[in-house]
């Protein structure tokens, strides 16, 4: 039961995370027409490396939870 509760968390959590690190940056780039490459600073760097960590807590609460 517990379990479930965590998980949920987990997935919103990921989800905000996820939601934060994109970016407005028009409809051409969504279809890769963007060109420009740029490194990651900052609070970007760390929204990237938190949604690493967090992807990675909900694939292991999902597989204890699948065992």
């Amino acid at each position: 039961m517990y379990l479930l509760i965590v998980q949920i968390l987990i997935s919103i959590l990921l989800i905000a995370v996820i939601v934060l690190q994109s970016k407005s940056s028009g409809l051409g780039s969504a279809f890769g027409a963007s060109t420009s490459y740029h490194t990651k600073r900052g609070v970007e760097k760390s929204l990237f490396y938190l949604t690493i960590v967090v992807s990675l807590i909900f694939i292991a609460l999902a597989i204890v939870s699948s065992l």
